[in-house]
């Protein structure tokens, strides 16, 4: 199997860990981000509820900065591999769906680590 990319198994990230989100928490906060851009999408194709639209595209906004902050320390923790936390910051500025379906991927990738 390929290495590259993934935490060594061995590497804590020291005082750093305790300041990072843990990866259920980023994996939670990234679903959230991907609703509130999914509200986002239906507001703008229906055209309706121009408040709420506004309101949704901030939280997007705000939502999207958040998440590049955390992904940044939870990378530095090693609580995230390099590859996802270019998902989440990189693509989630236009597309947070990506990082969610990230996140699924990567817990599924750990659960057959820890199985095998």
């Amino acid at each position: 199997m390929n290495s590259l990319g993934r935490i060594p198994e061995g590497s804590t990230g020291g005082r750093l860990r305790t300041l990072a989100p843990s990866f259920r928490t980023m994996k939670w906060l990234s679903f959230l981000h991907s609703a509130i851009y999914l509200g986002l999408l239906a507001c703008w194709l229906t055209g309706s509820a121009p408040g709420l639209k506004t309101a949704l595209g901030w939280g997007h906004g705000w939502g999207w900065i958040l998440m590049c902050v955390l992904t940044l320390a939870a990378l530095r923790a090693r609580v995230i591999p390099l590859w996802l936390a270019g998902c989440v910051a990189v693509i989630g500025a236009v597309g947070p769906f990506v990082g969610s379906i990230g996140f699924v991927v990567e817990q599924r990738r750990r659960e057959r680590a820890a199985a095998a």
